[in-house]
């Protein structure tokens, strides 16, 4: 129901600030600008679709080999006491639990192609446990905040791009960016558990978090002496590490159980194909409001009014060029990314508000594509508090992304 009204307002605000910007600033192109913008948006959300297509279809076909040889069981048996206390609405051995895990694991690796396909197909194996199929589960909920709020321990297109805008150090924003990405996702789980009334307090989550503190310190420390260069090429690496890992432990394993790993990949691939299909008008509906939302202007009226804001408090305002960085992440990650680059080019790679465009491209996650997305996939209509919560994980992130760029840049 949330994000029904906000795609209402994205349009009844859009029309409204374009009638102004016609009648009082004498704007003849606003009008065309957005119909322009409505009929790329949709073309776009049709082409996102359809380009995951092939992506999904491969990796849930290797999920359900995994599936059939009993990996993803026994992932979820590793993880559950974890799990168990932020999902308690999942059985004990449920496939979901797995799907989950990596899902997570698939994020935190910068994974991103490898990433959807998992979340889509956890949020499938969820919506098998909904006894209302149209409204979400707190399981769900729990789940695509944590996803939308996830933690990225390395930022590789971040810093591939801040390579080829010419910064000094391209890695310099690494620690930043875990560090602001962590704050969101322990956000996300707070403000989730709060509405579930979920005890954080239990030894498997405390030593959740400590443990991901240590591999944020232990990759910090493979990736700092490196020359910049070869930063992205060692971070590539070990993601195609794991991947191909993940794939050949599953058909190896499926060898040993003596399935059919071909005809199990065929079943998993088909469902991929009808899941790809499944999701193109939700995308279309959310991208073409963010679209209009943007043609008109509004995302700098808001920047410009928290500027004035901000100053009006006497705070220091060089961190607002930086901002639309954040506010169009929750929207769209091609947008944000492209705010970033210009960013670079516009104030220096290595400029303060080139940093902090960086960090805050790493510290947040496109929450209402997220969220069309993944139940979009299962024709959940009624999102309850899920956006709500993405949100609040969302300013966090962007707010401890600002503090996190003063202390290290400023």
């Amino acid at each position: 129901m949330a994000l029904n009204y906000v795609w209402i307002a994205f349009f009844v605000i859009s029309f409204a600030v374009a009638l102004f910007r016609l009648i009082f600033m004498g704007d003849a192109d606003i009008f065309g600008a957005m119909t322009k913008s409505l009929f790329e948006s949709g073309k776009t959300g049709a082409e996102l679709a359809l380009g995951l297509t092939g992506v999904m279809a491969f990796w849930l076909g290797i999920m359900k080999i995994g599936e059939r040889a009993g990996m993803i069981a026994r992932f979820a048996r590793a993880v559950n006491p974890l799990f168990t206390r932020l999902f308690p609405g999942i059985p004990q051995g449920h496939p979901a639990m797995g799907s989950v895990v990596m899902n997570f694991s698939a994020n935190a690796l910068g994974l991103d192609n490898a990433a959807t396909p998992l979340g889509l197909k956890a949020m499938n194996e969820l919506q098998e446990l909904n006894p209302k199929k149209d409204t979400a589960t707190d399981a769900q909920i729990m789940f695509l905040v944590l996803n939308t709020a996830g933690i990225t321990m390395i930022p590789t297109a971040v810093m591939a791009m801040r390579l080829t805008m010419g910064a000094a150090n391209p890695a310099d924003i690494f620690i930043p960016t875990m560090i602001g990405t962590f704050i969101s996702f322990i956000t996300g789980m707070i403000v989730v558990s709060l509405f579930q009334r979920i005890n954080l307090f239990r030894p498997a989550i405390i030593a959740f978090v400590l443990l991901v503190g240590g591999m944020m310190a232990i990759l910090f420390y493979w990736v700092r002496n490196m020359p910049p260069e070869q930063v992205g090429v060692s971070v590539a690496t070990l993601g195609g590490i794991v991947i191909f890992a993940v794939i050949t432990l599953f058909v190896v394993a499926g060898l040993k159980q003596k399935i059919n790993a071909y005809d199990a990949f065929i079943d998993g691939a088909k469902e991929g194909f009808t899941t790809a299909v499944m999701i193109i008008p939700y995308l279309v509906a959310i991208l073409v409001g963010i679209g209009v939302f943007r043609a008109t202007g509004c995302l700098d009226f808001i920047n410009n009014g928290i500027a004035t804001a901000v100053a009006w408090m006497g705070l220091n305002t060089d961190f607002v060029p930086a901002l639309p960085v954040g506010i169009m992440k929750t929207f769209s990650g091609g947008g944000a990314r492209g705010i970033m680059v210009d960013l670079m080019k516009t104030y220096g790679a290595d400029s303060f508000v080139g940093r902090l465009g960086c960090i805050m491209q790493g510290s947040t996650e496109t929450t209402f594509y997220v969220l069309a997305l993944y139940f979009g996939s299962v024709n959940i209509k009624n999102t309850r508090y899920a956006l709500t919560c993405g949100l609040i994980a969302d300013a966090v992130g962007i707010i401890a992304a600002i503090i996190i760029g003063y202390i290290f840049f400023h």
